[in-house]
């Protein structure tokens, strides 16, 4: 127990671990994808930098309702103008790219509900327009990266038979993409192989 000066409080030590933990979690969960979004960040930096492709985040399209201008420009009311598509999109080797990035702790799946219908629907435009369109899959637990086709997703979310990619299934179908220090994730070399660039 921790006596607080005013002796008015007293809180188990065991209570406040538990809130650490299930804050920690949360936290955790929220922030799930943004170590493979910002080892693509530079990825894509050494990338422009090296002249090898012209590739981008693309920014989510907000509409800001009220900004607070005692403490600077800080906003303080928006709301999403519409859905955005993809994670990144851009230019390699002459062909236009487009892709979604996706983490996923499980060890033996991935989960269909992280990708939304209107990403879907983008992808198999980008595919219709002969554009090069794909995702990026990283198992946490496992520490693997993966290229995989957007067919494959989009043929797997209408006709699959289950909620989820097996692990399996991506493995056998997708490449393997090489961590290293520079470029961070490789993914190109994916691309030039599945793609025959």
């Amino acid at each position: 127990m921790i006596n607080y000066p005013n002796k008015k409080k007293t809180v188990s030590l065991t209570k406040l671990v538990k809130e650490k933990n299930l804050i920690t979690k949360k936290a955790n969960a929220a922030n799930r994808g943004m170590d493979l979004e910002n080892d693509i960040n530079k990825t894509n930096e050494y990338y422009l930098e090296n002249n090898i492709a012209l590739i981008y985040k693309r920014p989510t399209p907000i509409n800001i309702v009220k900004v607070d201008y005692s403490k600077g420009a800080k906003i303080v009311d928006a709301y999403f103008e519409k859905q955005s598509t993809t994670d990144y999109n851009g230019v390699y080797k002459g062909k236009y790219l487009d892709f979604e990035a996706k983490s996923t702790l499980s060890l033996t799946s991935f989960p269909l509900h992280n990708i939304y219908k209107h990403q879907i629907v983008h992808l198999e435009k980008v595919n219709q327009n002969m554009g090069i369109a794909f995702f990026i899959i990283e198992f946490i637990n496992l520490n693997e990266i993966y290229f995989l086709d957007s067919k494959y997703v989009i043929d797997y979310y209408y006709n699959g038979k289950r909620k989820s990619i097996p692990y399996e299934d991506i493995k056998n179908n997708g490449i393997l993409i090489k961590q290293g220090f520079k470029p961070r994730i490789d993914y190109l070399k994916a691309v030039d192989e599945y793609y025959h660039l």
